[in-house]
């Protein structure tokens, strides 16, 4: 719909920017953005999404606007540098410092300039999309939802997957963190994926409680394989698995940590680590340290298909995330039957039961669940069965429904509001006009 215009279809279409896409995917983000809007497609719903790059032919659910080719089609009209994204993995890396020109920086590469003309483009977007409302994953996206607003008038929602609280440990980069608090402060709703993440967002924040919301994440279940598998590594050693990028948030060091302790109880154990990320050398180098050398596999980073093939060869999983605002990797290893050890600080606690939690520092509490788990059949098969029964309830269909919910409640307002104005304005004209109107 074009600005101002009234939406009477009850079919809302939605400008939506994200900074992954399936299959050009790094993480949870790319695969939550997939689900949703998929979601939103089962729920009568239009998506416009649009990313930095990627390939327009890589899903049917949506129209997907790639921003790199109108970069190189307006780059000279707009006045803009057009360059690559180094990376879309550099937007949930662990905050490094990098020098540049005397300055210090806490995001390497082009990031911060990508994002700048990522903006600018979607005034160009907003203006050609025809559209109800416009919805932003993550502050690498805000400036363009803002824009985007601005052009187009419509309202805005941002979905936080996760803050700058999550990804630097406390370390902040104020940068980023005064992009995400201009980005809630102009949006008309705020979408969270957990009450830990929301808590965040007021406290850190101070956006206004009303106009927070959460939606928790969901997740796709495809079919499984009908026939028993048999994986050469289990002949001897039980597996445990983490799986995750290797950061800072999500707690390797931990990890490690807790295998170490767990091999002095137990020896037919091996620990594999699935992923990649900016402390991958340093987790290495303390495997090794610990004299964990040969206990310890990396496998660096997997496609869908790889991973889940993963999570079925482990006996168990563990996601000792330090921050995690929710935690899709909890679901994706219940899907496949096995059983969970998760940190208690994470969104995907307050909604599956049937795992183990436990706070992420306590390495020792770790490695006695992890045991526990690989020693007792008993216990081990619970968690396997009821985990695997649980998940199903995780649907983004359900997920997406609350979001046309925010989309119907954030409209509507928004066209009381421009009515209320257009009434003031009438009334401020004919009582300023002598003799009224004609």
């Amino acid at each position: 719909m074009t600005s101002g215009a009234v939406n009477t279809t009850g079919k809302p279409t939605v400008l939506m920017f994200g900074w992954e896409f399936p299959p050009y995917s790094s993480g949870g983000l790319g695969t939550a953005c997939y689900g949703l809007t998929k979601g939103l497609k089962n729920n009568n719903a239009d998506v416009i999404f649009v990313v930095p790059r990627g390939d327009d032919s890589s899903a049917s659910h949506v129209k997907l606007r790639i921003a790199s080719e109108m970069f190189n089609k307006h780059a000279h009209a707009m006045n803009l540098k057009t360059l690559v994204v180094d990376s879309p993995l550099k937007a949930y890396m662990t905050p490094t410092v990098y020098s540049k020109a005397g300055k210090k920086y806490l995001y390497g590469g082009n990031l911060f300039e990508e994002v700048e003309r990522f903006s600018q483009i979607a005034k160009t977007i907003a203006k050609q999309e025809k559209f109800d409302i416009i919805h932003c994953h993550d502050w690498i996206t805000y400036k363009a939802g803002i824009n985007a607003k601005k052009i187009s008038g419509k309202p805005l929602v941002v979905h936080v997957h996760a803050t700058e609280f999550d990804r630097s440990g406390g370390n902040i980069n104020n940068y980023v963190y005064n992009i995400e608090k201009a980005g809630m402060l102009a949006a008309d709703r705020v979408v969270c994926v957990s009450n830990l993440t929301r808590n965040i967002v007021l406290k850190k924040y101070g956006i206004a409680p009303e106009k927070v919301l959460v939606v928790h994440n969901a997740i796709e279940h495809p079919s499984l394989p009908q026939r028993k598998e048999h994986f050469a590594i289990k002949k001897k050693n039980k597996i445990v698995l983490f799986l995750g990028r290797i950061t800072l948030q999500k707690g390797p060091d931990y990890f490690v940590e807790a295998a170490k302790k767990v091999t002095q109880k137990m020896s037919n154990v091996t620990f594999i680590i699935v992923g990649s990320g900016d402390m991958e050398a340093q987790i290495m180098e303390k495997a090794a340290s610990l004299g964990l050398g040969t206990k310890v596999l990396f496998t660096g980073f997997m496609d869908q298909t790889e991973v889940d093939k993963a999570f079925r060869m482990a006996d168990v999983y563990v996601m000792p995330s330090v921050s995690e605002p929710f935690g899709l990797t909890a679901l994706e290893a219940m899907r496949n039957g096995t059983p969970c050890i998760i940190s208690k600080q994470s969104g995907v606690s307050e909604v599956v039961k049937h795992c183990l939690k436990v706070d992420f520092w306590d390495v020792n509490e770790l490695a006695n669940k992890i045991v526990s788990t690989l020693k007792y059949p008993h216990l081990h098969n619970t968690l396997k069965e009821n985990g695997s029964v649980e998940v199903k309830k995780f649907n983004w269909d359900n997920s997406a429904k609350k979001c046309v919910d925010v989309y119907s409640d954030a409209i509507n307002n928004n066209l009381t509001r421009h009515s209320a104005r257009a009434q003031q304005h009438t009334h401020h004209f004919t009582r300023e006009t002598p003799g009224g109107c004609s």
